[in-house]
């Protein structure tokens, strides 16, 4: 059985992924994958559930969503032996090893952090866009947020922005500038005021000859920033928007690529 939480809520067990039609009994589960192998109290559960309001037999009522769940995952168990296992006042969901996506994603960043320290960065690429193709959507994508669950969003989409950075890195040091751009656009547009995306958009820009539109992304950037922050771009982006404007070599950048 496999979970996914890169996107919609989902439970793969053979070739039909299954979601869960309750909204509470969801966010059950997700809070439960959040900190999957260790114990969510059923305050911690209650508070999770219902984030205005709780009814009187709150915590009751979390027992029967956990009936429910143990029925729908299909493999009920003992409670102390089974997927989701009674500890301490609280429950514990045990996927498996390598049952979770967002346990994949971790391990391909990862190995592909490793082929990158190791100089194989054509590797490195192509895990890093493996890692990236788990992503369905937004994690726990429908599901209503407790403060479990978006402690967890939090951290798995700044994961998955690391990995973005990553990929593009690897992808202009391979010299992969033409295919790069249309990926850069879309990324500026999702984080503006990321400046290392702006950054890299640029120099993509500048080795395919398009000096005019990499100073329309720093200005564009440079805009943003300035009315969302009142900040100035950082050094980094101010250099190579001087090397674009006088047309010399870009700084630290490899000047040996070859424009892909």
């Amino acid at each position: 059985m496999r979970y996914e939480i890169l996107g919609p809520v989902r439970v793969v067990d053979g070739a039909e992924p299954r979601t869960i039609a309750a909204p509470k009994p969801e966010t059950l589960l997700a809070a439960l994958l959040a900190r999957q192998g260790q114990v969510l109290t059923v305050d911690q559960l209650v508070g999770e559930i219902w984030a205005g309001p709780r009814p009187q037999r709150a915590r009751s009522t979390v027992h029967v969503y956990v009936s429910r769940l143990r029925a729908f995952l299909g493999a009920p168990g003992p409670a102390r032996t089974g997927v989701i296992t009674t500890s301490a006042g609280g429950y514990v969901l045990h996927p498996g090893p390598g049952a979770l996506d967002a346990d994949t994603f971790h391990g391909l960043v990862e190995r592909g952090r490793d082929r990158n320290t190791a100089g194989r960065r054509h590797e490195a690429a192509e895990v890093f866009a493996a890692a990236l193709e788990l992503w369905r959507g937004a994690p726990y994508e429908g599901v209503a947020h407790g403060p479990i669950v978006r402690a967890h969003t939090a951290r798995l989409d700044a994961a998955r922005l690391e990995c973005l950075e990553l990929l593009v890195e690897a992808q202009l040091d391979l010299g992969r500038y033409r295919e790069s751009v249309a990926r850069l656009y879309a990324l500026t547009a999702e984080y503006p005021l990321h400046e290392a995306f702006a950054r890299h958009l640029m120099v993509a820009l500048y080795r395919c000859g398009r000096r005019a539109d990499a100073l329309a992304v720093y200005r564009d950037t440079r805009g943003a920033l300035r009315e969302s922050l009142g900040l100035e771009p950082c050094g980094p982006l101010r250099e190579i928007h001087h090397a674009v404007l006088s047309g010399t070599e870009l700084p630290g950048v490899r000047a040996d690529s070859l424009a892909g």
